[in-house]
């Protein structure tokens, strides 16, 4: 049987093929369908975990244990994991563990644009590298076989376009392998430095060992065509290749760490112009040019984002493609009407306050007209700068917040709120807790009080959390009050001592009521104080401003804002 899949849902698909028995995860474009497809398989055990770290250790503990399991994350949750993602190396696993990580050429929904081969040198961890939905499937089902035949983590690699992208899959059935009887081994698991000297060694002969092996590996071959050019390539960028350049030679390459030196030799002597063409970092063109193979690269494609067929046209023939899209209004990505946060950018832009700020769909508060955001990092940095902040001047409590959503502030918030109580910083902490994690696509986090299959679970209580920690000013307001959060925003930031507001409301796009909207009538003066908002169901046309009922969801913010009554209610919504 042939179905349509994401890549997404294909790795999980191919996860499950496998036998895997744990998935574990936190949600990150574009990796959080896998998690979530795999949530719909009653024999596989999955959850959101509170962070990444968390998650691959949950991971490598169920593959210790011996049964298979997969933890998937983006590029940048690699990065929070790598404190265990480095030493499993070293421990090698006893169950199959899969880690697959979505990276995200040309940034669509990222903080950065890295390469996952580059970290997976570093931890000397192998990686498999899927072009479409079938290999998808197929590389996570050998990566597990690999993972155990080898004894190592294995990191399956996706990029956007692959993750998102469907293609024809063939389904196979489920195949549960014994889980593997667990042994106490101190010399394997526990990594003291004795252990660890000796494991180091094991791991630099396990990847000469899979660099030779790779050579024969079937996923790892050559497709014969001109000789005059040869392209060395994974991916999506094959399937680039495939089409940009129908004529050519092309070793595609399934494994693309450790590599098969002696296959790519013998590519690379068999044509005239060898080329490697890959997204963002020359990772495969280094690691062939160490080996004194002649080949080209990254001197005529670029190192910055994603490649299609008609850039490779482009870069290695000079054509330029009659096709090439011409270039088209941009579309800012804006906060959804009726976004519980909103309201707290608002009031923090009329105040004129710095803002340090976070990872999540609150980011957008630093599009215009909002324009109040200073700067973002990564998960939980918001406090940690605003401690920075406070240190650097006594004064900066005093026209400086932090702002973190509520399933950021549990990923890795709650560490930087105790250094701001512990060392005694001045600061004021906003959490936009709109009771989800609402950028990857409304999954559920601890504080929601239920599970990736939503059953009941324990409820986490922010407001508790932060008292428990010693913040001594906790507060919840309601954000679609904007009188009562400005009030809150300004007795809190005067304190000089650490304070949490909380800004509690619900996603916009998690409610079910039926809206009738809003309107602007006859006493609009045309001041456009409503506009400052950023709303995008309000409209500024020819004949003034009138908001769009097809997206408004009547939260009253423009109504709050206009001084002369000129907002109304059209109906009363509608369960």
């Amino acid at each position: 049987m042939k179905k349509l899949l994401l890549g997404d849902f294909a790795v999980a698909r191919g996860a499950w093929e496998a036998g895997v028995s744990v998935a574990a995860a936190y949600p990150g474009t574009p990796s959080t369908e896998i998690t979530e497809e795999l949530a719909r398989y009653d024999d596989v055990y999955s959850e959101w975990s509170p962070n990444e770290k968390v998650a691959l250790e949950v991971g490598i503990g169920a593959s210790i244990r011996g049964v298979r399991a997969i933890v998937s994350m983006k590029h940048v949750g690699l990065n929070v994991a790598c404190d265990p993602l480095f030493t499993a190396s070293y421990t090698g696993v006893n169950g199959g563990l899969v880690i697959a990580v979505a990276d995200d050429p040309s940034v669509f929904s990222s903080q950065n644009e890295q390469d996952t081969r580059l970290t997976a040198v570093s931890a000397q961890v192998p990686v498999l590298e899927p072009s479409d939905s079938m290999e998808a499937k197929e590389f996570a089902k050998l990566a597990f076989e690999l993972s155990e035949r080898y004894d190592t983590p294995i990191i399956l690699r996706l990029t956007t376009r692959v993750a998102h992208s469907q293609s024809l899959v063939e389904l196979g059935e489920r195949v549960v392998p014994a889980a593997k009887p667990y042994e106490r081994n101190i010399a394997k698991y526990v990594m003291m430095p004795a252990n660890a000297r000796v494991k180091h060694t094991v791991v630099e002969e396990r990847m000469q060992k899979m660099s030779q092996d790779a050579n024969a590996l079937p996923i790892n071959r050559i497709e014969e065509g001109s000789k005059d050019l040869g392209i060395i390539c994974s991916g999506g960028v094959y399937e680039y290749v495939k089409e940009a350049l129908p004529e050519a030679s092309v070793l595609k390459l399934g494994m693309v760490y450790p590599l098969p030196y002696d296959l790519i030799k013998k590519f690379a002597g068999s044509v005239k112009r060898c080329i490697v063409a890959e997204e963002l970092a020359p990772h495969i063109e280094t690691l062939v040019k160490a080996q004194g193979i002649a080949v080209e690269g990254k001197n005529i494609f670029p190192r910055c984002g994603e490649f299609s067929a008609n850039l490779i046209r482009r870069c290695v023939l000079g054509q330029q493609s009659a096709a090439e899209p011409a270039n088209v209004p941009a579309r800012p990505p804006v906060l959804c009407a009726g976004c519980p946060h909103r309201g707290v950018f608002y009031v923090l832009s009329k105040l004129k306050l710095n803002v340090l700020g976070d990872i999540g769909c609150y980011t957008l508060g630093a599009v215009p007209p909002l324009g109040s955001m200073d700067a973002v990092v990564c998960m939980g940095a918001s406090i940690g700068m605003t401690i920075g902040f406070d240190k650097a001047d006594p004064e900066a409590h005093k026209h400086s917040v932090a702002v973190i959503g509520d399933s950021t502030f549990i990923h890795s918030g709650i560490t930087g709120l105790i250094d701001a109580v512990y060392n005694k910083a001045k600061i004021t902490v906003i959490i936009l807790d709109n009771r989800t994690t609402g950028m990857t696509g409304h999954q559920n986090h601890p504080a929601t009080g239920k599970t990736i299959k939503n059953e009941p679970t324990y409820e986490l209580d922010l407001a508790e959390v932060c008292r428990a920690v010693g913040v001594p000013n906790v507060r919840t307001v309601d954000p679609a009050d904007l009188a009562a959060t400005e009030a809150a925003v300004r007795e809190e930031v005067a304190k000089d001592e650490v304070s949490v507001i909380i800004a509690k409301r619900p996603c916009a796009l998690l409610t079910k009521r039926l809206y009738s909207g809003f309107k602007v009538n006859e006493n609009c003066k045309k001041c456009k104080a409503c506009l400052k908002l950023g709303c995008p169901a309000i409209v500024n046309g020819e004949n003034g401003v009138t908001i769009d009922v097809s997206l408004c969801t009547e939260c009253g913010l423009c109504k709050s804002v206009c001084k002369f009554g000129a907002i109304e209610p059209i109906g009363g919504g509608k369960e």
